[in-house]
């Protein structure tokens, strides 16, 4: 029994090596399927099998220690303990890739970084062409030299984008509904927002030194990604992989409630843009949305509350500076 629990990865192997073909697994564990287990105090109970002997980057095992990275008081000092043949499996949602990153903003890792897709929205996994279907996709050159924003004194990476508005609202009820233990459903948030209790702000917007004015401003994102919010495509023309293009940042602004709301669905398609009267683009390098009174912001869904302002920096500045 001692030996099965070794191969699962649930004892610790205190000496010799193990094996299986020609690999050496003793730092690597098996993704088992904690899903079925029926509780909710389990940190990795969304996590299903990934892998049972079956191939995945040329391991017969994903390599990975279960680590709630909430609970990650120091990573560097865990980081820097793991070997250079070890690689970092990383299981959640948008907001847990924003956590790590931030987490590890003042440091390298040398050590190869994987994403397996548990979250409920998956928009960076979307960004990049992928489904969850594809299993661990590498991460590397996605989470360096990212973009920054800065609120109220702080200043935090971005993988998707910063949402100001009715996205921000959207992100503070469901967060509500979360902790009453209810599931909660964005589109439907959405649409009670825009008919009934979401208001509108007038916003200042500058970019790269340029000032715009615009009234009744529903929604002001900026993006590092094309999509956000679980599916909406708020600029379809951005590329994260292209620093040398900049952030965009997209308003949908000036039409009343029930233009607002016949207009929103098209922001699923990206055909929102085509709307130039209500829809305002803007690229470049240095962006901040500044509304005329306190509303709530999200970063990669993390939600931050009564918000007037913020900046977004491209991660070419965020490099210099």
């Amino acid at each position: 029994s001692t030996t099965l629990r070794m191969i699962a990865g649930l004892e610790e192997i205190s000496d010799g090596e193990l094996w299986i073909d020609d690999k050496m697994v003793n730092d690597v564990a098996v993704m088992i399927p904690i899903a079925k287990i029926e509780t909710r105090s389990k940190p990795y109970d969304r996590i299903p099998t990934i892998a049972y002997f079956e191939p995945v980057h040329g391991l017969g095992f994903i390599p990975t220690e279960y680590v709630d990275i909430t609970g990650i008081a120091d990573y560097q000092g865990l980081i820097s303990k793991l070997e250079p043949q070890d690689e970092i499996l990383i299981c959640g949602g948008d907001g847990t890739l924003n956590r790590f990153v931030n987490a590890i903003a003042d440091f390298n890792i040398d050590n190869a970084v994987y994403y397996y897709a548990t979250g409920s929205g998956n928009d960076f996994l979307r960004d990049i062409g992928k489904t969850v279907d594809d299993g661990p996709i590498k991460i590397d050159e996605y989470i360096k030299n990212l973009p920054v924003v800065e609120v109220n004194g702080e200043s935090f990476r971005f993988i998707n984008g910063v949402g100001y508005g009715i996205d921000g609202y959207c992100c503070e009820v469901g967060e509500k509904l979360r902790e009453k233990g209810k599931k909660p459903n964005y589109t439907s948030i959405a649409i009670k927002g825009l008919l009934f209790h979401h208001k509108p702000a007038n916003a200042t917007v500058t970019v790269d030194g340029k000032k715009y004015s615009y009234r009744r401003v529903w929604i002001a994102p900026t993006m590092h990604g094309r999509y956000y919010g679980g599916g909406m495509m708020a600029a379809p023309d951005q590329q994260r992989n292209q620093p040398e293009k900049g952030i965009t940042v997209m308003l949908m602004h000036k039409a009343g409630r029930l233009r607002t709301l016949t207009t929103f669905p098209s922001i699923f398609s990206g055909k929102h843009v085509t709307h130039m009267k209500t829809v305002a683009v803007h690229r470049g390098h240095d962006i901040t949305v500044e509304f005329d009174r306190p509303t709530t912001l999200q970063i990669d869904g993390e939600v931050m509350l009564n918000v007037k302002k913020y900046r977004a920096r491209s991660k070419v500045l965020a490099k210099a500076k």
